[in-house]
């Protein structure tokens, strides 16, 4: 195979030449420029869009086994392609929870029908219950990348620090939802002057800094690693940006829309679940802080925390509705609009957030553009215009804020496993 008129973005590549790539047995076999293509060799033109090497979202829900009725592993993975990402990690709230070595086994299986790669995440205690640590050791082996118990936080002070210590041997993360339940609980948005005007009860910013606070203290006398998951108030990044300070071993992801939107959608959007979430979207003020994390090098990663629900889950009143929304497909659209398009981050440094950066925290293997290394590859756009249509939705579910919003900059496709694919709107 051959693709034509590329423009890579790497370490070593800032985007402003022109290549074409060969491709053989899955491998990177010649980088180039007006490559001709051999006989029997396909050959696809990409009009100078861009390429890197291929994109990870490291916290997504690909809710199988147990919740099928909202995603798949298919097509979460599906909807993976269409974003632009050739690997994802995915968070243990199934049902079973992913708590032992044959489920970590079973998430893989079915990934590797997928042209994207699938690591599962293990659960940091057995069936999410905040009491035990799961079988830690035995999961690492079956292939797991990290501890979660995503969806709640490890409440528990004594059992987060043996977790801490337990997979500081393993030399693997503990990826925690960071929510002091006790004064999160019942809110339904950002505690502040939205909600108090729409009369919701409202989860504050320091339900989520004081749990992120006690982490960091945690790692630094146990010596692990804490990955705070879905950073979204300006005090929880100061908190790891003083945390990062003193060498402790932290670090962050940031979701899309939580460096876009602002809890007044809330009241502008009348009510719509797509806009529900958790964390909540916050205030201006702390999306100003995402962002500014993302320029300073605080946060490491940008994420999505793609959580698909059924039509009848999210058509019903505000409080009632459960939290999340579906990310992967529009992932990129939001990064191009709101950090490159404003001249916050450049490609190459996109690229750190979306590639290096959650592979490196995962302790996974950093895909390459060079000759001889396996082709894992995403194709991307920067000012193509084009509109989320219903239609165009990969995921099994269609939870989005963005749905028939105009967007600008597109993933294209991906290459990996052996596999082209050529993301075609609808």
């Amino acid at each position: 195979m051959l693709l034509k008129n590329l423009r890579p973005v790497s370490k070593e590549h800032n985007g402003k030449d022109t290549i074409d790539i060969r491709i053989q047995d899955g491998k990177i076999s010649e980088i180039g420029k007006s490559l001709k293509a051999e006989k029997g060799e396909d050959a696809h033109d990409f009009e100078g869009a861009y390429v890197s090497p291929g994109w990870m979202d490291m916290h997504i829900h690909l809710r199988e086994p147990g919740y099928e009725h909202k995603e798949t592993i298919k097509t979460g993975c599906a909807a993976a392609a269409f974003g632009g990402f050739t690997a994802v990690a995915c968070m243990p709230n199934t049902q079973p929870a992913t708590h032992t070595r044959d489920v970590v086994e079973y998430i893989i299986k079915k990934g590797n029908e997928t042209p994207v790669d699938v690591h599962p995440i293990g659960c940091v205690t057995k069936d999410r219950a905040g009491k035990s640590i799961a079988e830690m050791g035995d999961m690492k082996d079956g292939g797991a990348v990290a501890f979660s118990d995503d969806g709640d936080p490890v409440y528990d002070s004594q059992v987060m620090r043996v977790a801490l210590e337990y997979s500081s041997m393993l030399g693997m993360p503990i990826i925690n939802h960071e929510e002091d339940l006790a004064l999160s609980r019942p809110g339904h948005m950002n505690e502040g002057r939205v909600s108090t005007r729409l009369g919701l009860d409202g989860t504050p910013s320091i339900a989520e800094e004081t749990m992120i606070a006690r982490d960091i203290l945690l790692a630094e006398y146990t010596g692990g690693h804490i990955h705070v998951a879905h950073i979204s108030t300006k005090g929880a990044v100061d908190l790891v940006r003083e945390g990062k300070k003193k060498g402790i071993n932290v670090t962050t992801e940031v979701c899309a829309h939580h460096f876009d939107l602002t809890d007044e959608e809330i009241e502008k959007q009348k009510f719509n679940t797509n806009f529900k979430m958790h964390p909540p979207l916050r205030t201006q003020e702390d999306v100003d802080a995402m962002i500014e994390g993302l320029v300073d090098g605080t946060i490491d990663v940008i994420c999505t925390d793609h959580a698909p629900h059924a039509i009848e889950e999210k058509e019903v009143e505000f409080i009632y509705a459960p939290n999340g929304i579906i990310g992967l497909e529009t992932a990129w659209s939001i990064s191009n609009m709101r950090l490159f398009k404003t001249k916050k981050l450049d490609l190459q440094q996109l690229v750190e957030k979306l590639c290096y950066s959650p592979r490196k925290i995962l302790n996974l293997e950093v895909p390459a553009l060079e000759e001889g290394a396996q082709a894992n590859l995403t194709f991307f756009n920067t000012d193509e215009e084009w509109t989320f249509d219903p239609k165009n939705v990969r995921s099994k579910s269609k939870n989005s804020p963005y749905l028939n919003k105009k967007l600008t900059g597109r993933a294209v496709g991906i290459f990996n496993r052996g596999e082209l694919v050529i993301n075609e709107l609808r």
